[in-house]
């Protein structure tokens, strides 16, 4: 996922499933899944929330200069694509 040079590395499709997984085995009750990229660790992160509105208090990648910024965010059910 994510090979182009739009995105600043791939992400293994394995890792994703299992974010996914993770996210709807939660106790708590999420329903979305964040890709977020992390600048001083270079490397992407698994961000849950449970209401649409948390997505966007991240920024998107490229648009901002935080650490954190927003790849993509996914409906952890349906597994579409949101952002």
């Amino acid at each position: 996922m994510f090979d182009s040079s739009e995105y600043p590395k791939g992400l293994d499709e394995d890792l994703f499933t299992k974010w996914l997984e993770e996210g709807r085995a939660s106790k708590i009750s999420y329903n979305y899944l964040l890709i977020v990229w992390d600048d001083f660790e270079a490397d992407y992160l698994a961000v849950y929330v449970a209401d649409r509105e948390e997505i966007f208090k991240y920024e998107k990648y490229q648009n901002t200069a935080n650490r954190e910024s927003l790849i993509a965010a996914y409906d952890l059910y349906s597994e579409s694509r949101i952002v």
